[in-house]
């Protein structure tokens, strides 16, 4: 009667042991599936934050002297492109497994995390870098400018920049009173600022400080700061969001890996040769 009874707990055991491993399996090719899907809506966002942190540096790569800045924005590019394979191979896989499959998603899973944590290092590092590198070359250009008594290139890039984001200055117009080495106004010449930071609708404004209504009153470097930062920032998270997901797909196939047999090496079954 003991024995009898060992039997059946054994019995229930097992049968409730193959049901949490059928819910576990189940549950894994839903949340593969689900993952594929999501792969692909963050291909687009990576792409679309990679681009435009390389358009931001081609726009203003005059004021960094570091040529890599653009590097988080390639290797969010690189991520999008391996993300839409990626996410082909979560799908079918929740269909109908295949251990060619699973292994190649592995690697591609492994391929991501490296290239999304190498991106979310760098946008989180030049985030901060950015900052003081900007302040620095943006007070060294307004020192160095020559307005209307030289043409170098450290002039025209300040009044570019004045003109395109409608600034006045590294923090406001005020920047340009405390200029003394530069020496870009005439010594008998009244306190004026470049005509860059004209606004367009004066047309007669020659940077005269007595019309202050006639000038852009925010700096420069705020308005350079706040896109730059924002693009890090969104790469930043990104990536970090790209990096949870991607572990969540590996643990679903790993789960399903750990319950799909090695088909190919059935031919190694002692039945087969007797």
């Amino acid at each position: 009667m003991k024995t009898l009874k060992a039997m059946v707990v054994v019995v229930s055991l097992s049968s409730l042991g193959c049901y949490e491993d059928s819910w576990l399996r189940a549950f894994a090719r839903y949340l593969l599936r689900f993952l594929g899907f999501i792969f692909w809506g963050t291909a687009a966002a990576l792409a679309f934050g990679g681009v435009f942190v390389i358009l931001k540096y081609k726009d203003y790569r005059y004021l960094f002297q570091e040529s890599f800045l653009s590097l988080p924005g390639w290797l969010a590019v690189a991520a999008a492109l391996i993300l839409l394979p990626t996410g082909v191979l979560a799908i079918s896989i929740s269909a109908k497994s295949s251990r060619y499959q699973q292994g190649a998603l592995m690697y591609l899973l492994l391929v991501l995390l490296c290239l999304g944590m190498s991106s979310a290092v760098l946008a989180q590092f030049y985030s901060i870098w950015m900052a003081s590198e900007l302040k620095s070359t943006m007070g060294y250009l307004v020192y160095q400018y020559n307005g209307t008594h030289g043409q170098g290139p450290g002039s025209r890039a300040m009044d570019v920049i004045q003109r395109k984001l409608q600034c006045c200055g590294v923090q406001n117009y005020t920047d340009w009173l405390k200029v003394t080495a530069a020496s870009w106004r005439l010594p008998d010449e009244k306190a004026h600022v470049p005509e860059s930071c004209c606004k367009e609708e004066y047309s007669q404004c020659r940077g005269d400080l007595g019309h202050l209504e006639h000038l852009f009153q925010e700096g420069c470097l705020k308005k350079l700061e706040d896109p730059l930062h924002f693009a890090m920032l969104y790469m930043f998270w990104c990536c970090t969001v790209l990096s949870v997901l991607e572990l969540l797909a590996g643990v679903s196939n790993g789960i399903l890996m750990r319950h799909q047999p090695f088909h190919d090496l059935r031919i190694l079954d002692s039945s087969t040769f007797s």
